[in-house]
């Protein structure tokens, strides 16, 4: 069958960075998304649940899936210049990383906050993947998916795509679209994001005044790689609770009781706090349950030392939850899909 791979009773362990045993029903590997309606056409697939899977990390796996799995490993980059701004469409199976690195390499810029981020450029837009200030729909222009309710491939622009901190329309609608292709704008030069998480001062330490967008990429490595666990030492699945975002008055308030918290202040009326300072303030950084836990480097990642199931991780990650609901009146959500069973 040309185009893609079909296997039964597959297991998924190893295609889920926080390294959760699971298997699908069915695993089909997606080589060519020209041949996406010839195997939605099969009653077993088309009909049955369906479950786009990247590179697994961005989900927790809290049983087998009684589906099929739809794993993306379409490859291809398209370029077409257009005076300073480039428009880039990209296979949804590419990684992530790699085609940040490839941008930089070419002399784009924008995407540089955004490098050592795990992951396939088809799920960035379902996330709306995000990091030191950088969110990826800034850059995206269009996004392609085939439609399974109109049956059909559809471009949406990013108006269409409807992103917000960590969402989108494919988000909220996970059983209507299957991303194919991403179209990105990119500049050769655009206002560099330095404001944000230690960024100055990591340029500083590295000795650069005037930085590049290689240079800040260069930094946002060695800040990821010094606070964040890496998954091929230990199963994470990076960030896994989101910031919360309170009003004003809540805002306020909890900064008066507690003179440390971190937050930052929009210009909605709202807060935006931080997870990590929250649950650090709780008490679960580096708390260890069994083999699940959150990691001793940075609070917002929950981890699997070992073999830690996925209802084990889940339950863990409810019980952070709830301490700190409890301790500041705040809940908070998680960052990844919470998917099986």
């Amino acid at each position: 069958m040309g185009g893609y791979t079909l296997i039964e009773n597959a297991p998924l362990g190893a295609r889920n960075t926080l390294r959760v045993a699971a298997r699908a029903k069915l695993l089909a590997e997606i080589h060519d998304a020209a041949k996406l309606p010839e195997l939605l056409d099969f009653p077993a697939i088309g009909n049955g649940r369906l479950f786009v899977l990247g590179e697994g990390s961005n989900i927790l796996l809290t049983g087998d899936i009684d589906g099929t799995v739809l794993a993306m490993e379409t490859r291809g980059v398209h370029v077409e210049q257009d005076g300073d701004v480039a428009r880039i469409a990209v296979a949804a199976g590419e990684r992530w990383d790699d085609f940040v690195r490839w941008t930089l390499g070419q002399g784009f810029a924008g995407l540089e906050n955004l490098i050592l981020i795990p992951g396939t450029v088809g799920a960035a837009p379902i996330q709306n993947i995000g990091a030191y200030g950088t969110e990826v729909a800034q850059f995206i222009e269009s996004v392609e998916a085939w439609d399974l309710a109109e049956r059909k491939v559809v471009t949406l622009d990013r108006q269409a795509c409807a992103f917000a901190y960590r969402d989108s329309l494919f988000k909220r609608l996970p059983n209507r679209f299957i991303v194919t292709a991403v179209r990105f704008a990119l500049p050769r030069s655009h206002a560099l994001q330095l404001d944000y998480a230690g960024i100055r001062e990591e340029l500083e330490r590295m000795g650069v005044e005037k930085p590049a967008p290689f240079h800040v990429a260069e930094a946002v490595v060695h800040l990821r790689t010094r606070k964040l666990p890496d998954p091929a030492v230990i199963g994470n699945a990076g960030s896994f609770f989101k910031n919360p975002i309170v009003d004003a008055d809540k805002g306020e308030a909890l900064k008066c009781e507690h003179a440390g918290l971190v937050a930052w202040p929009g210009s909605d009326a709202r807060w935006k706090l931080s997870a990590a300072w929250l649950i650090e303030a709780a008490g679960f950084k580096g708390v260890r349950e069994g083999d699940a836990g959150i990691s001793n480097r940075h609070a917002l990642v929950l981890v699997n030392h070992g073999k830690a199931t996925g209802p084990q991780l889940w339950a863990f990650a409810q019980r952070v939850i709830e301490g700190v609901q409890a301790r500041f009146g705040v809940r908070l959500e998680p960052e990844p899909m919470i998917v099986g069973g």
